[in-house]
């Protein structure tokens, strides 16, 4: 028996007004369609959210958005009307208490630490990239640029596209690291090769680029074929604690990569990479950053559902942490750019981009997986993407591009005297 229609007409119409006061507070004029069909809230409200299941009342009550989050991947509560923009101002008005917030006790570190060291194994890493990258690159396609740059835009004027703002963050990455043609470059997670084409197309480098996505190694192989470029660029398909120490690089760049490493493993990620990088060389690390100063993930259930759902074995950090971790792996930073707003608006526009091809989306995964895993996959997606945008703009999550040297202990290079390393003086010549 339903356990809400069990109890006193008394006892649900208290029920029924605490659901009321809570969508009055809401800076959205929200309504919630119940499971019998009775709507609360005004009828012409911007947002109309159906409930299947009074689980979903309860979690919207309490504010448990990752519970939240579940019943709509499995289709016990839908949008019925507003904007996925409209949704997620609803959604960051329900969080309860500080998501950046670290509430563990000393017992909860302890046993954060030690699930952080047992889920980063090679086999384990290597399942969970496969978990989120090789879903189908025809669904990626839908969403993403045509180079399908799967990052941080750089939105360098206000009117461009995401297109013109992924080729913008691509230069910018390119520049940052002085790149010139005949330098050894890696590209640390390469994806579906974005930056490794750029760096070897516009800055005449050789190129290498590793990933432990199947569909991403065959995709960027088959590109580097059609574009004449086997000569001087090649995508492996190798873990970075693999890669060959004997032949450092003149140049690195890790993007969207390090969030996947685990923090206890940060301080080894960042001294192999020193250990690849040649005396003097430059390395760029893009990727997010938690706002809190302790926090590993979002409150409210949030993180906990990215890790179900999107990326197994992510871990977040302070950048303060990650700027920690990079000194001790023996690397100097030399320029921080927080790219947070950027952020927002790329997720805003790869949610927008999957919301107006919702139709196509289910089509190629149900014929990837089948129907129902394809329908969970989309929904997950949509509250992926949008939720991320949403905790981007409140600012619990973060940005950053730090660019760092291997110094070669030479102090008397010219007029670059003191500098340790090819990096300038100052950043003009980024914006040159």
């Amino acid at each position: 028996m339903n356990t809400f229609t069990s109890v006193s007409g008394t006892v649900r119409s208290g029920l029924l007004g605490k659901l009321g006061q809570r969508l009055e507070a809401l800076p959205v004029p929200a309504a919630l369609r119940l499971p019998g069909g009775d709507l609360i809230g005004p009828s012409n409200a911007r947002v109309v959210l159906g409930f299947s299941d009074w689980g979903c009342a309860k979690a919207l009550m309490l504010g448990q958005i990752g519970v939240l989050a579940d019943h709509f991947v499995a289709g016990r509560f839908d949008l019925e009307r507003g904007s996925m923009r409209d949704f997620m101002e609803v959604v960051a008005a329900l969080v309860v208490g500080d998501p950046i917030q670290n509430n563990l006790s000393f017992l909860g570190r302890c046993f954060q630490t030690l699930r952080s060291m047992s889920r980063h194994t090679l086999a384990r890493d290597a399942g969970q990239i496969s978990f989120h990258y090789d879903v189908s690159d025809d669904f990626y396609a839908l969403w993403l640029d045509p180079r399908r740059v799967y990052s941080c835009a750089y939105f360098r004027a206000s009117d461009l596209s995401l297109a013109q703002a992924q080729e913008a963050k691509l230069d910018h990455i390119c520049r940052k690291l002085l790149l010139k043609p005949g330098q050894r470059f890696l590209d640390v997670g390469a994806g579906w090769g974005g930056l490794l084409l750029w760096a070897a197309e516009h800055y005449g480098v050789d190129a290498t680029g590793i990933t432990l996505s199947r569909n991403q190694h065959a995709h960027v192989n088959r590109l580097i074929e059609q574009k004449g470029l086997s000569g001087r660029v090649r995508m492996e398909l190798l873990d970075y604690r693999l890669l060959d120490e004997s032949q450092p690089y003149d140049r690195i760049a890790s993007v969207g990569m390090y969030e996947h490493v685990g923090r206890i493993h940060l301080s080894a990620y960042f001294s192999k990479m020193a250990r690849l990088l040649k005396p003097g060389g430059l390395i760029m690390n893009h990727g997010i950053t938690s706002a809190g100063l302790d926090n590993a993930e979002v409150g409210a259930g949030m993180s906990d559902f990215i890790e179900k759902y999107i990326f197994p074995g992510g871990e977040l950090t302070h950048i303060s942490h990650a700027l920690n971790r990079l000194a001790q792996g023996g690397l100097e930073m030399v320029d921080t750019e927080n790219l947070r707003p950027h952020y927002a608006r790329t997720l805003w526009a790869w949610s927008d981009a999957l919301e107006a091809q919702l139709g196509q989306a289910l089509n190629v995964l149900s014929q990837a997986t089948d129907a129902q895993r394809g329908s969970e996959t989309v929904r997950a997606y949509r509250l992926y993407l949008a939720g991320c945008a949403m905790a981007f703009e409140q600012g619990w999550l973060s940005l950053h591009q730090v660019l760092a040297s291997r110094n070669d202990g030479n102090s008397a290079n010219g007029a670059m005297r003191g500098a340790q390393s090819d990096y300038p003086f100052n950043r003009e010549y980024i914006y040159r």
